[in-house]
């Protein structure tokens, strides 16, 4: 075999390797879905224990990871309000007002052939 040859080999080797390990680390991150119940609870009193806050305790904590949780399994929104803009929508009852009437009630027109 030639000194040509035996570089090729190693840099495909390398190429490989990087590649490989980078697969089995990329599918190491977890993810929320998979964390249970006793986890999150858990986790809450372990978060309430790193951010050294009085304001924030475990059930606190607990009741924001649960309410991740459900925000996770929305699908994604159509656009993003500024938090400025969603507080003057809400005021002006345009974002929280009642669902009835946010419904167009006009009769609708039906199509007979």
């Amino acid at each position: 075999m030639s000194a040509d040859f035996n570089w090729w080999l190693l840099i495909v080797g390398l190429a490989v390797g990087v590649a490989l390990t980078w697969l089995v680390l990329a599918e190491t991150t977890r993810r929320d879905r998979e964390v249970s119940d006793e986890e999150t609870a858990a986790e809450a009193s372990w978060i309430a224990r790193t951010l050294d806050d009085p304001l924030v305790d475990a059930e606190m904590a607990e009741r924001v990871l649960l309410a991740h949780r459900r925000y996770l399994g929305f699908p994604p929104p159509d656009v993003l309000v500024a938090p400025e803009e969603l507080r003057a929508l809400e005021q002006e009852h345009e974002a929280t007002g009642d669902p009835e009437t946010l419904v167009d009630e006009s009769p609708v027109e039906q199509i007979v052939d």
